[in-house]
């Protein structure tokens, strides 16, 4: 007889992953270049990027409801948790928290980098 494993509680993991690559990928038009001018990496590649920049808005609303989703699994009322189980332990559940502030910033920063781009060019 096979024993299935006991369902795991969500963490939000997955909606911040989705958070966190949507919003690189919302930055990538506008910040990548300038960052990767930055750091001396250049070439006529870098012109490629801004072919994403239409589809900005899409990334950073899939962002938005990415992070939306990581945060009712965060900081609403914690399920139940069995002792053991990965959400029962405070290291991991502040990581993710670590995290979520982490990409929260990163859509900040694609939200807001439009608007103060003319400054450093």
């Amino acid at each position: 007889m096979s024993q299935s494993r006991p369902p795991h509680a969500p963490t939000g993991r997955g909606a911040l992953f989705a958070g966190a690559l949507a919003a690189i990928l919302a930055s990538t038009c506008c910040l990548g270049p300038l960052i990767l001018l930055s750091l001396g990496i250049s070439g006529a590649w870098i012109g490629n990027l801004t072919l994403l920049e239409p589809y900005r808005p899409i990334f950073i609303g899939a962002a938005l409801i990415a992070l939306f989703f990581a945060w009712r699994r965060l900081f609403r009322a914690p399920a139940a948790c069995k002792p053991g189980e990965v959400c029962a332990i405070p290291q991991v559940n502040a990581t993710y928290r670590l995290l979520f502030w982490i990409v929260a910033a990163l859509i900040v920063v694609a939200l807001s980098f439009p608007y103060v781009a003319p400054l450093f060019y």
